[in-house]
This record gives C-alpha cells, sequence and structure tokens, in this order.
C-alpha cells in the first residue's frame, strides 16, 4: 500500500487486497494512526457541515456521514480479515514452535499474535504433550501450576463504558467480544477493562 495519509480509496484498496489474498499484507507501520486521523478529519468536516445551515453543506454533510459510515465498516471488515489471518498464523507458529512473529504484523498486532500462540503452546504442553507422556494433565500458567480438574476461581470482572466505538475483537482469553458502540456499558475481565482504559477506548464506572 502506498505510504502516508488515508483516503477512502486507499482503505477500500487496502480491505480489496485483503480480502483477495490469502497472505496477511504489508501494511504501512503508521496505518493505524493515519486511518485514526483520517476519522477524526472526517468527523471535523462533518461537524462544520452540520453547523451551516445551507441546501449545499446539508447535501454536503449527508455525503461525508455517509462516507464515515462506509469507512468504518470496512475498516471493521479489514480488522476481522487481519483477526482471522492472525489466528491461523499463531496457530501454525505453535505448532511448528516458531517463536518468531510474521513480518507483514504491524507492532499493534505483535502482541495479539504471541498472547495467541503463548497459550496455545500452554495448552499443548498441558494436554497433549503430558497425555502422550503418560503425565498428569495440568495447565501451567503464569508460572503456576494449575491442574485442569481444579475448579477455577470466579473471574474478576470491572465495568466500563466505552467512550469510542470499538470492533470486535479476540481477548487474551481466547473469547469474542463486542463490537461496542460509543457509550455502551460492558462488565469485562478486569485485565482486559483495564487495558481498554489504559488506551483511552474506555472509562470505569
Amino acid at each position: 500500500m502506498p505510504e502516508g495519509i488515508i483516503t477512502y480509496e486507499t482503505l477500500y484498496e487496502i480491505l480489496r487486497i485483503e480480502k483477495t489474498r490469502e497472505e496477511l499484507q504489508k501494511l504501512d507501520n503508521n496505518f493505524l494512526q493515519n486511518i485514526t486521523n483520517y476519522l477524526k478529519e472526517k468527523k471535523a468536516i462533518l461537524e462544520s457541515q452540520q453547523k451551516k445551515s445551507s441546501i449545499f453543506s446539508s447535501t454536503e454533510a449527508k455525503k461525508t456521514r455517509k462516507q464515515i459510515e462506509n469507512a468504518e465498516k470496512m475498516l471493521k471488515e479489514l480488522y476481522e480479515r487481519r483477526e482471522s489471518k492472525i489466528v491461523q498464523l499463531a496457530l501454525f507458529a505453535s505448532r511448528a514452535q516458531d517463536k518468531e512473529p510474521h513480518e507483514n504484523l504491524l507492532e499493534e498486532e505483535k502482541a495479539f499474535f504471541n498472547s495467541i500462540r503463548e497459550n496455545l503452546d500452554i495448552y499443548r504442553k498441558g494436554l497433549l504433550f503430558n497425555i502422550l507422556e503418560n503425565k498428569p494433565i495440568i495447565i501451567k500458567e503464569n508460572s503456576e501450576p494449575k491442574e485442569i480438574k481444579t475448579p477455577n476461581k470466579p473471574q474478576e470482572t470491572k465495568l466500563i463504558r466505552f467512550t469510542q466505538a470499538i470492533p470486535q475483537f479476540l481477548g487474551t482469553d481466547l473469547n469474542i467480544y463486542g463490537p461496542y458502540d460509543k457509550e455502551d456499558v460492558a462488565n469485562l475481565p478486569k485485565e482486559l477493562a483495564q487495558l481498554l482504559i489504559k488506551k483511552k477506548r474506555a472509562k470505569q464506572l
């Protein structure tokens, strides 16, 4: 993809390529910041147009609003396409015991990839390898062995309110969350909630 400022046309092309290729495509390192800036600018333009009262500005506002809606839909689909590919890459990496993240991952996607791969490694060793070696089934998490038959402690959660729309995503616990609209309220696992709050995508209630 061309580096630099994102436009409606470049976003469409990026999505088209991601949909038509099996492999994860290489994006500009600043893609997420660029798309954030693009949506902010479009929303600022829409706000300015809505303050005017002429027929021309009303028509332009409708056009801008539709463009924003379409761009957000494209971004959501792009995210989900890449999300699925990253899950597959993590699965292949875990099976092959490959510790290197894929070269086409964005920096923000590498933590997601590593988290999935590490969890797959933990469960493969604790379940499959232990069974094959005639050992007790033990899942070792955070350096503390936990037998799988031991009842799990209730998961600590936190109630948050989203300050911006969030597309559907896969959490570090491999559960799917979202999508969430701005002002939506959700009771999420504490670790996930704190991460969203830290990234200023939500506030604690």
